[in-house]
């Protein structure tokens, strides 16, 4: 049986991960540019399923489409798609390829048009090699214990953190020189993710014979976890001289209805603290949020303004993601005078981001089906 995949950039550590379980199954994913025989597999998100959508209905073949906005709305999907794999994909589409094959009754974790059946199980990240022949980034921790308003991590792979064994990373990434991390918060490795554990994290670094990237794309960290102790961490043992960090708003007000799970006090101490480690912070923002008054898009404005005195800022407008709690919500319009200095910002080299156009933000960025 032919499979193959729809190379899409945004897919690609899907495609690195998916390819090395399907593998583990008999299956090989073929890389492809157009639908193909028998059976093509996609992963969206809510930019590239608009993108695919036409295409998809239109395959002379069978279609398998996952991703994070497949996943939260998979009852669309199956409109046009023959499966939905819905969730976490390394155990379920090896399954549901050998049940294409086979004949047999759709595993768990799959939607059609007429019939859907959660998933039974949580895939183990030891139990399956975050790349094969198609590298990927290591993917050494899944899921987030923070719920906050506007993220499909927590709804996608649970609340529950999940980690891959040191000996487990430590193999795969000697097949790189230098070695980047898939993680929802590197500081919580090894840890419940609210409460570190930073022996865990420098058990995990003194293991590793690489030029070490962490705390940083596509392994951000939370600004709570950013404190004397893990910066040391850094200082010691990885090679980057950035920390990449969300605060997100500049309003606890808003802070506190997104549930965010930290105050903005616990973001100028972490620019602060990287300061003093001489690590140039990287700022993650979001601006247009549905709660978001004039004065607290101005109070977000403020903090941007503090951070790039130190570091940089990486700025997004909101953008509603299905399956979340503000899935249904209108991002509030951008005051004129947010719009003139950021644009300043933009020119002088201080910020980056998508305030402007949400595709920049999710071309960069992959996400596992």
């Amino acid at each position: 049986m032919d499979v193959h995949w729809r190379l899409i950039p945004s897919a690609h550590n899907s495609y690195a991960a998916l390819f090395a379980a399907c593998e583990q199954n008999g299956y090989r994913l073929s890389a492809v540019s157009k639908p193909s025989q028998e059976i093509t597999c996609y992963s969206l998100n809510s930019i590239t399923e608009r993108m695919y959508r036409d295409e998809i209905a239109g395959a002379d073949c069978i279609t398998i489409v996952g991703g994070p906005h497949a996943s939260a709305r998979h009852h669309e999907v199956a409109q046009y798609a023959d499966y939905v794999v819905v969730g976490e994909g390394e155990y379920t589409l090896p399954g549901l390829l050998s049940a294409i094959e086979e004949g047999r009754e759709i595993p768990p974790g799959v939607a059609t048009a007429d019939r859907y059946r959660p998933a039974e199980h949580t895939v183990l990240l030891d139990g399956y090699p975050p790349f094969s022949k198609v590298k990927g980034y290591i993917e050494i921790s899944r899921g987030c214990p923070f719920g906050c308003g506007y993220c499909q991590t927590p709804r996608l792979f649970g609340r529950c953190m999940r980690h891959r064994s040191i000996d487990g990373i430590v193999a795969f990434a000697s097949r790189f020189r230098d070695v980047r991390f898939v993680t929802p918060n590197a500081f919580a490795y090894g840890s419940d993710g609210v409460h570190p554990r930073f022996d865990r994290v420098e058990r995990l670094l003194r293991s590793l014979d690489n030029r070490i990237y962490f705390g940083t794309f596509p392994g951000e960290v939370r600004p709570e976890f950013v404190t004397p102790e893990s910066l040391e961490l850094v200082v010691q043992y990885c090679a980057n001289t950035r920390l990449h960090f969300g605060a997100q708003s500049g309003s606890d007000r808003v802070l506190r209805l997104i549930r965010r799970g930290h105050t903005v006090a616990d973001a100028i101490r972490a620019v602060e603290l990287c300061r003093d480690y001489g690590i140039v912070p990287t700022v993650d923002f979001i601006l247009g949020l549905p709660y978001e008054s004039d004065e607290d898009q101005r109070a977000t404005l403020d903090l941007i303004r503090e951070v790039v005195r130190f570091g940089k800022a990486h700025v997004h407008y909101f953008m509603p993601l299905p399956g979340t709690p503000l899935a249904d919500t209108e991002p509030r319009p951008l005051l004129p005078e947010t719009e003139k200095v950021l644009g300043r910002m933009a020119l002088a080299g201080k910020i980056t981001g998508s305030w402007m156009n949400h595709e920049v933000r999710f071309f960069k960025r992959g996400s596992h089906v």
